[in-house]
């Protein structure tokens, strides 16, 4: 029988951070026209993203109700796909896995959102024009990761 797993949660989340990653560098790009530039004329700051989603303080429950929702779904999968041929139960999986993708993406924007409030504030503060996640840096900028924890931490 088909079964979603912790492995399958996870894969997912690993997509999501990666989109999440790539939207912080997009918004960095369109707020500053060129990174060249900007890094000449200005200061960067770089973020270690996945640490600061880690550590932010919603983190924990949505776990909770990812784990709530997976098994649930698996449970209605299974009760579901009992009477189902071989690719009616192939399709009835996909919308399942679909269903807990869009749910996790329901449960992960306001994390994401309140990640980059936090980030674009410590930039600010800090009088950064361009903030990179530090997984696409090789070397310089100024890191920003533990003021970002510690700004998501107020809230």
């Amino acid at each position: 029988m088909i079964k979603l797993e912790k492995k399958q949660v996870r894969i997912v989340s690993i997509l999501i951070a990666v989109i999440f990653i790539g939207s912080v560098v997009a918004l960095a790009l369109t707020q500053t026209g060129n990174v060249a530039s900007a890094a000449s004329s200005s200061s960067v700051g770089v973020v270690d993203v996945q640490q600061v989603m880690a550590a932010h303080p919603d983190v924990q429950g949505l776990q909770g109700q990812m784990e709530t929702t997976v098994n649930e779904i698996r449970k209605e999968f299974e009760e579901k796909s009992a009477g189902m041929n071989d690719q009616e139960k192939a399709e009835f999986y996909i919308q399942c896995q679909q269903r807990i993708a869009q749910k996790q993406e329901e449960l992960l924007a306001p994390i994401e959102q309140s990640v980059e409030v936090a980030i674009k504030a410590v930039a600010d503060k800090k009088g950064l024009a361009v903030v990179i996640n530090k997984a696409a840096v090789v070397y310089g900028g100024q890191d920003i990761t533990q003021d970002v924890i510690a700004q998501l931490s107020k809230k």
